[in-house]
């Protein structure tokens, strides 16, 4: 067990799906890609987005309310908390019959994970994640009424938005660790973790979204991992992108990164917020390395065939 490779695993979206049945087939794809990975010595903690799942549950929850005047609806903690178990399960169960098939037992565990966030973000009086179902103007003022953010999208109608706040503390990381040390492979920290606030002795939820991508990277520092992986949507990360020329990068350093940032090479929502995790990770773990590619090139990427590695130097 001395010389498995400990890495970090980061699912995006497209590595899970929109909906219940997308997700039960996508998983199925994913898990193989993971247990390639594991077959190549690793021993993986995985964590995930919940986007789409999070929404679903937040809707679901809003409508039961207006449907059933005893309801109340659910905060986004606790959709949070909901969106970790049902993707964890589909995940985990999926996972170990991909390995059972391969003649690998393993244990595949999910952990609810919160993570502390600091109530004076500034990222609280700027929300940017947009969440739920579009509603009508009658809807989004009784949300405003509230106290909750909401923003028009033309034609389509009115969303809820939230904030975003940056990662404090993983909560559960002892258990983590102490699963990952026994050479169990763990699920912890979906959707970026519970964000909850620190109150004397307790821990209250908050009304937010912690970036999955951000998380990723402190987690993977936290446990002193040997690699991060990010599995995304494209097979590498590319300067240029979507332009005539768009070039790949097979490799290239935080400062080369860094410097790619500020001229604005990265998409906001997509790209950049990867970096960002590379760079969390690698400033505090120096020997280690992070690969950028899609699920599908993960068994290329491991040959150096695919993918984008990033280094401290």
């Amino acid at each position: 067990m001395m010389n498995k490779k400990k890495a970090v695993v980061s699912l995006g979206h497209n590595a899970l799906g929109y909906t219940t049945l997308e997700q039960r087939d996508a998983v199925k794809v994913t898990a193989q890609a993971l247990a390639d990975l594991v077959e190549a010595g690793y021993q993986l903690t995985i964590t995930h987005s919940n986007g789409p799942q999070i929404s679903m549950i937040h809707k679901a929850m809003t409508e039961l309310r207006r449907l059933y005047i005893d309801y109340t609806p659910a905060p986004m903690c606790v959709c949070s908390a909901m969106s970790q178990g049902y993707v964890g399960y589909d995940i985990q169960n999926s996972l170990k019959a991909e390995l059972l098939s391969r003649g690998i037992s393993k244990t595949v565990s999910t952990i609810l994970t919160q993570v502390t966030v600091d109530p004076y973000d500034e990222a609280f009086y700027e929300p940017t994640k947009l969440i739920g179902r579009y509603m009508s103007s009658e809807d989004a003022e009784i949300e405003i009424k509230k106290g909750n953010y909401v923003q028009e999208e033309p034609g389509k109608g009115f969303r809820r938005i939230i904030a975003a706040p940056k990662p404090i503390d993983i909560v559960e990381i002892e258990a983590i660790r102490a699963l990952t040390d026994a050479g169990q492979i763990v699920i912890a920290c979906g959707g970026g973790g519970i964000p909850v606030i620190e109150q004397k002795h307790a821990l209250k939820g908050a009304s937010a979204v912690i970036e999955k991508d951000a998380i990723a990277g402190k987690l993977a520092a936290d446990l002193n991992a040997d690699q991060l992986i990010i599995l995304t949507s494209v097979p590498c990360v590319y300067r240029n992108f979507g332009k005539e020329n768009q070039q790949a990068l097979s490799s290239f350093t935080i400062e080369e990164g860094k410097e790619m940032i500020k001229n604005g090479e990265f998409g906001e929502g997509t790209m950049l917020p990867k970096i960002e995790a590379a760079i969390t990770y690698l400033s505090q773990n120096e020997n280690g390395s992070v690969l950028i590619t899609s699920l599908e090139s993960v068994s290329d990427a491991l040959k150096g065939k695919a993918g984008s590695v990033i280094t401290a130097g």
